[in-house]
């Protein structure tokens, strides 16, 4: 990478926006909430939910995007994860998703916070009367104080349950409630020029504006190494971005990420917000 931003005032000023931002759309990933033998992690969970919690102990409004029902079904039933259908990956599901909400129900409870469960196919963000009736039920949720937890519904979804979904769902979410911030949380630290996995001289890159045409190429060069499905991770980043918002990818397992965020310090990378007057 020869150009990729860093510092300047660009990026200061949009981590300030996210240090501001009052609605703030939070995507966990699959491997930021499930073990390495792909079955819900407790610990993980109460992790996020803290990260969540001193948001909203700011005034800030969340809506939680979260995968990890297949992984939790995978734990209730004790079965192989190498599993090859999207049947079984849509029946793994139906029986984790209960597994997961009503853990999330259980963590959020010691902050005395109330969760609702959402599950959406893309009918629901394209049909213009279905997706007025999400926005107005998301509003009254944020209204009373009820953290809305959004899932694809996979037990009726078919492409869609495919890694990366929740990416693009989270930043159409993003976009369609208005929301100042995009957090997308994944076991990786944010963009970086390699698999940082793989590759001891992977280098993060801290900051993404006039760069992205960059970055996206890099994407696609990296895509078969599929390291936290960075390709729908930058997109939907991007797709935040030139609506006018920043967007953060970040790992999940930092040490009070959300927070940090909160406070404006450079957390992951940053997607900084387009200029609706520029064709960047």
């Amino acid at each position: 990478m020869s150009n990729a931003v860093d510092t300047g005032p660009d990026a200061t000023t949009a981590r300030r926006l996210a240090a501001d931002a009052e609605r703030v759309v939070v995507k966990a990933g699959t491997n930021s909430l499930t073990d390495d033998d792909s079955n819900l992690d407790d610990a993980k969970l109460d992790k996020l939910v803290d990260d969540i919690a001193a948001l909203r102990e700011r005034g800030k409004e969340v809506l939680l995007v979260s995968s990890g029902a297949v992984g939790a079904g995978i734990g209730m039933l004790d079965i192989d994860e190498d599993r090859e259908t999207v049947e079984e990956s849509q029946a793994l599901s139906t029986v984790g998703q209960g597994r997961l909400m009503h853990r999330y129900t259980e963590s959020f409870g010691r902050y005395d916070t109330q969760v609702a469960q959402l599950l959406l196919t893309q009918h629901d963000l394209e049909d213009p009367e279905r997706y007025t009736n999400l926005q107005n039920t998301i509003e009254t949720l944020f209204e009373w104080g009820v953290v809305p937890v959004v899932n694809e519904n996979d037990a009726v979804a078919t492409e869609e349950i495919r890694i990366g979904d929740n990416d693009m769902l989270s930043s159409s979410l993003a976009v369609g409630i208005d929301v100042d911030l995009l957090v997308t949380l994944t076991d990786v630290g944010g963009v970086y020029t390699g698999n940082p996995k793989r590759d001891d001289g992977a280098r993060r890159v801290a900051a993404v504006g006039e760069n992205y045409d960059e970055i996206q190429d890099l994407v696609e060069d990296t895509s078969t190494d599929a390291f936290g499905g960075i390709r729908t991770k930058v997109q939907g980043a991007r797709q935040v971005a030139e609506h006018g918002s920043p967007a953060i990818i970040a790992a999940s397992d930092a040490p009070d990420v959300l927070e940090r965020v909160a406070r404006g310090e450079p957390v992951g990378t940053i997607f900084l917000p387009v200029d609706g007057d520029d064709d960047a």
